[in-house]
């Protein structure tokens, strides 16, 4: 008896991390010069010699949301008087907890394969999305730390063009940052 079997693997946009001058799409050359990307790398390129069905890479960016890690440190890090690194140069795409469990649900149920970008459909600043976040949770004065590792914007972004979802399963920049509070 033959059993139908899938891996969803959770990559990220670090497999492009050594590319920086554009966002990357779904079938790009992945190349990176971080440990955690080439990581990442290996095991996509494992999975890219299995056969279609048998496989779904799921690219992510930075993800957000209410009670998320990346929220709670804002919060923590503003609670001391401590800054929140925030890079100026970095252009990114970011999602949130919720969009990106409807994403996957729906990947699931439609028994979708292939590789897929699951950010939002726009770009920002690292540090102006912090910002935003900053305002949304009505963070007073808060203290930032800018971290430059370059004098040109760096690109560390997953758009979707090939294997776009349906329209209500897509986000945009604003949606990530009105998730980082409890509603």
């Amino acid at each position: 008896m033959k059993e139908n079997k899938k891996i969803i693997f959770l990559s990220s946009t670090n497999v492009f991390d050594a590319f920086t001058n554009f966002p990357s799409y779904e079938y790009d050359k992945t190349l990176s010069i971080s440990v955690y990307g080439r990581f990442k790398i290996k095991i996509e390129n494992a999975l890219l010699r299995l056969p279609n069905h048998n496989y779904v890479i799921a690219r992510l960016p930075m993800i957000f949301g209410a009670n998320s890690p990346r929220v709670e440190e804002i919060k923590k890090l503003h609670q001391v008087n401590e800054p929140i690194e925030v890079f100026p140069n970095v252009v990114i795409n970011a999602t949130s907890v919720s969009h990106f469990t409807q994403q996957i649900h729906y990947i699931i149920n439609r028994n979708l394969n292939g590789v897929f970008h699951l950010g939002s459909n726009d770009l920002i600043h690292h540090s102006d999305l912090i910002f935003e976040i900053c305002e949304m949770l009505e963070i007073d004065d808060p203290l930032f730390k800018n971290v430059f590792d370059s004098n040109n914007d760096r690109f560390l972004a997953v758009l979707p063009r090939d294997n776009r979802l349906p329209k209500n399963l897509q986000l945009s920049i604003q949606d990530v940052v009105k998730s980082t509070t409890a509603q």
